[in-house]
């Protein structure tokens, strides 16, 4: 556009900057200046200063801008066509330039005056946009860490690139770092010109993280009561670093360290331990398993929970007076923290009001707080009421006073002692009115339903609730974390409404393997387990998904070979509740196995392989299992009907003199009384399993007393299998810690004991091989085709002698048949890395003893072997368990051997075994 006044001589505003009063004129001369041909067709006389006087905008044109909609930057300077400025003088130019100005999207701003004709004016704005952000790169951080960075910062392709931009990002991106330790990290931003583009830079983050500030020293003064240790020991987020030297450097910010020297020793400090090593600690300082790498906002957690653990200890008006943070001289942070601890207090009398369900004394006895306990405000608020149980309000809501409350009142303080009045509304019983289930996408609703102790019409309880949540997290369908108990209570009529959540996760299991090892060759297996399955829906189509789901029904189906040496087919169905309505678990399953003990030497040598020798086994169950109510409601009560048959042709495994052809057959009854207590299956963090079980065969030798079947062949003896054989095994798992917002993510302590006895009925009959126990390996039974009970053991093969000296892979035992008798006991410290359900993951460290005897009369409990290592467990919803354990077997450690001769690595697929 042609100008009719030159730019030096008619600009309003050239280069302004925010915040500067800007007024529009022209320059006053004393030099008359000559009109250019444009002025002149202007008619504009220049022969002396301009007068001020109104003008109409008759139009405003916008230059210099790209990416901007130039209608709206003009009604962002106010300034419309038709509206009436004073030129020169008037402050609309002004104020328009300050608008536009504000925005901080241009870096120039002027406006001209380009043509004044017959009262009226036209304008030009001229912009100089800020160039737009077209690439960013970080430098000196991982990649992994970029993408968050870009986030907090805020940073994003085609906005415009401004100062405060950049110095936004600086400090989002320090005090990222300096929040995760790293208080000495640098930013740096460096803008470069894009020439791929019009007007765009590129922005270069450049960050120097420097090494994490580590915690060198914590002072702590005025804790004339509790000491320094206790105190630091509730900092779990700030701790000191390990230190041994000779040359302490001691620095005292708020009391002078002479004097804490002084009264070490006039206070015969040195008889005691933690006064000792306090003194000690300038000069040696031993931290194992904690970090010493300072975190701002953990120290400011800490700081807090200080004071909440000296209002635990009666000192209720403690006080942080003030405390700091300095760089130490080694480069590490100094932490130094001056505490007002005040008085300690005590409870007094304390008195009940408004409680008519219990008495005072049952409420005082389950309150636990007696006269003259140190005041402890967190004890009192959890034992009235409190999650965990055994607190008074847990006794009330099991009652259905939901709408129950206690209110701790301060009634009295007597220097030192606070006499409480807890003052009780409980309320009307709250009855539950409505049970609604959501989230249950697969599982049909029936299914939940039938397993909440929580129903319509009755009284609420909490324990029912808790448990409800326990039997939903049983069921194995739902996440376990993610399952929620929501009450809605209804003051208006009494009634409470309950809302379970659940989140479905995948249950079902496949088990598909293949594998070429030693004499056997190529080896597959294939099995699925669909956990909740519906027979009812087996002829819909429609359902099958890959097949009919929803009724909590369970189908395995599983297929191992090798082919020509080894096969075995097993089939099972499980129904929960028999009939619907009560607990009733039904289960039935058939089984089938052969091996040819002539394919491994017809691999060897290379002959043929011939058929005249095999092991095969055909077996069948039935059981229904029946919750009972007495003793509680935890135990189980199951009847099995039990049937094998066992062939053998020139099959020599059991070394029993007589016994390598022929037929068996186990007929036998199995009762099993069980209890389980667990809060969940596959990670449970408390409660316990015990099961106490015996299996009976008939009788036949006391059918027929005057018949000795030792005079008989073995043949004959083991046609028909007799025996009567029990079991007994007993597991707690105790939470160690529980930290705040987690239930179920602790150290979790589980402890187990296990015990076994097959024995004879009379002294006319052999036991058989079938039905005993084996022990050691790793548990697995693709090829103990011949019904024992299998009790591995970590860091041990499986071993055929009672007696720990022999090394079973090296000494002889006298044969196969098995042990009648065995004892083991575990312990087992767990810790989970995860628990999602998607991949549940936790690690264990192992102690174990067992032990297996030919004999009852060989018996004995202290002579046991010794193990112990760590181990790995995968929970995978697809493949169910996988698991590996590392352990050390003490008894297989021979002079002139390394450790690694007595160790044994176990690997574990789909089961844990026993």
């Amino acid at each position: 556009m042609k100008k009719l006044f030159p730019k030096s001589l008619l600009a309003i505003v050239l280069c302004c900057s925010a915040g500067i009063r800007v007024s529009a004129q022209i320059r006053d001369t004393s030099v008359t200046p000559v009109p250019t041909p444009d002025q002149q067709a202007a008619g504009l006389n220049l022969s002396g200063p301009l007068q001020a006087q109104p003008y109409e905008i008759a139009d405003i044109t916008i230059v210099g801008t790209q990416y901007l909609d130039k209608s709206l930057l003009i009604s962002l300077s106010g300034l419309n066509v038709g509206d009436k400025v004073v030129y020169p003088g008037g402050d609309q130019f002004a104020k328009a330039i300050q608008s536009l100005w504000g925005q901080r999207l241009f870096a120039n701003v002027a406006i001209y005056v380009t043509k004044i004709e017959d009262g009226k004016i036209w304008l030009e704005i001229e912009l100089q946009e800020r160039p737009r952000l077209n690439n960013f790169v970080f430098r000196g951080v991982k990649k992994s860490e970029t993408e968050e960075l870009i986030k907090k910062a805020g940073l994003r392709k085609g906005s415009v690139v401004t100062e405060s931009m950049k110095q936004n990002a600086i400090g989002v991106i320090s005090k990222h770092y300096g929040d995760k330790g790293f208080r000495n990290a640098t930013v740096n931003i460096t803008e470069r010109t894009d020439t791929s583009q019009v007007n765009a830079s590129d922005l270069v983050i450049t960050v120097v993280k420097g090494g994490k500030a580590k915690v060198n020293d914590i002072q702590i003064v005025g804790n004339d009561n509790i000491d320094d240790t206790r105190v630091k020991k509730k900092m779990k987020g700030t701790k000191e670093r390990t230190r041994f030297t000779l040359y302490p450097d001691i620095e005292s910010v708020y009391e002078d360290s002479t004097e804490l020297q002084e009264n070490y020793w006039k206070t015969f400090g040195f008889l005691y331990p933690s006064r000792t090593m306090e003194q000690l600690d300038p000069y040696f300082r031993f931290k194992l398993f904690s970090s010493a790498k300072f975190n701002e906002n953990k120290y400011a957690e800490d700081k807090e929970k200080v004071i909440a653990y000296y209002n635990t200890q009666g000192y209720r008006d403690a006080v942080l007076v003030r405390d700091t943070t300095y760089r130490a001289h080694n480069g590490g942070v100094n932490v130094a923290m001056q505490i007002s601890e005040g008085k300690k207090y005590y409870f007094g009398n304390i008195t009940w009001k408004g409680n008519s369900r219990y008495n005072d004394s049952l409420l005082t006895r389950v309150l636990g707080i007696r006269k003259g306990d140190t005041y402890n405000q967190e004890l009192l608020q959890k034992r009235l009421l409190s999650s965990e149980g055994g607190d008074i309000g847990g006794m009330y809501m099991d009652f259905g006073y939901l709408f129950f409350r206690a209110d701790p009142v301060e009634v009295a303080i007597h220097g030192d002692t606070i006499d409480y009045e807890i003052r009780i509304s409980e309320g009307p019983q709250a009855t539950i009115k409505e049970v609604r289930i959501a989230g249950n996408e697969k599982t049909n609703e029936h299914v939940i339903r039938r397993e909440l102790r929580t129903l319509p019409g009755e009284k609420f309880s909490r324990t029912d609730l808790i448990r409800s949540n326990r039997e939903i997290a049983n069921l194995g369908f739902f996440n376990p974390e993610k399952i929620g108990m929501d009450p809605i209570p209804n003051i208006q009529d009494g009634t409470v409404d309950i809302n379970y959540t659940v989140e479905e996760k995948a249950n079902d299991q496949l088990e598909l393997s293949a594998g070429w090892g030693g004499y056997i060759g190529l080896t597959g297996t294939l099995g699925v387990t669909f956990n909740n399955f519906s027979l009812r829906n087996i002829l819909r189509k429609e359902t099958w998904d890959p097949l009919p789901s929803g009724d909590g029904q369970k189908l395995s189906v599983r297929v191992s070979s090798n082919g020509k040496a080894y096969r075995s087919y097993n089939f099972s169905f499980t129904e929960p509740w028999l009939g619907g309505k009560k607990r009733n678990q039904f289960s039935v399953s058939f089984y089938s196995s052969y091996q040819n003990p002539n394919a491994y030497s017809a691999y060897i040598y290379g002959s043929t392989l011939s058929n005249n020798a095999y092991f095969k086994v055909l077996g069948g169950s039935v059981s229904l299992g029946k919750q009972l109510k007495w003793p509680d409601d935890f135990f189980t009560l199951i009847y099995s009907l039990n049937y094998q048959q066992y062939k053998l042709k020139n099959y020599n495994y059991f070394n029993i003199p007589g016994f390598s052809s022929g037929t068996s057959n186990n007929v036998n009854i199995k009762l099993t009384l069980a209890r389980s207590s667990v809060n969940q299956q596959i990670y449970p963090s408390s409660g316990s399993n015990f099961l106490l079980s015996g299996q009976f065969t008939p009788p036949y030798s006391i059918f027929n007393p005057n018949r000795d079947y030792k005079l008989e062949s073995i043949q004959d003896q083991f046609n028909l299998i007799e025996y009567q054989k029990y079991r007994f095994n007993a597991e707690w798992y105790v939470p160690l810690s529980r930290p705040k917002g987690s239930d179920n993510k602790v150290f979790v302590l589980k402890v187990a004991a296990k015990f076994g006895y097959i024995g004879r009925y009379n002294n006319r009959t052999t036991l058989s091989p079938f039905g005993r126990f084996e022990l050691g390996g790793d548990g697995l039974s693709n090829f103990a085709i011949y019904d024992r009970d299998i009790i591995s053991q970590r860091g041990y093969p499986v071993y055929y002698t009672s007696d720990p000296r022999m090394n079973s892979e090296t000494g002889q035992p006298t044969g196969y048949e098995g042990f009648t008798v065995f004892n083991k006991y575990v312990m087992e410290l767990r810790y989970p890395f995860s628990l999602n359900p998607s991949s549940t993951i936790f690690g264990l460290a192992f102690v174990e003893a067992a032990n297996g005897y030919r004999d009852v009369r060989d018996f004995n409990p202290f002579r046991l072997r010794r193990s112990a290592g760590l181990g790995m467990r995968f929970y995978l919803p697809m493949f169910g368990l996988l698991g590996f354990d590392y352990g050390i077997g003490f008894d297989r450690l021979q002079s002139g051997n390394g450790l690694k001769d007595a160790a044994k690595f176990t690997f574990m697929l789909g089961f844990e075994p026993e």
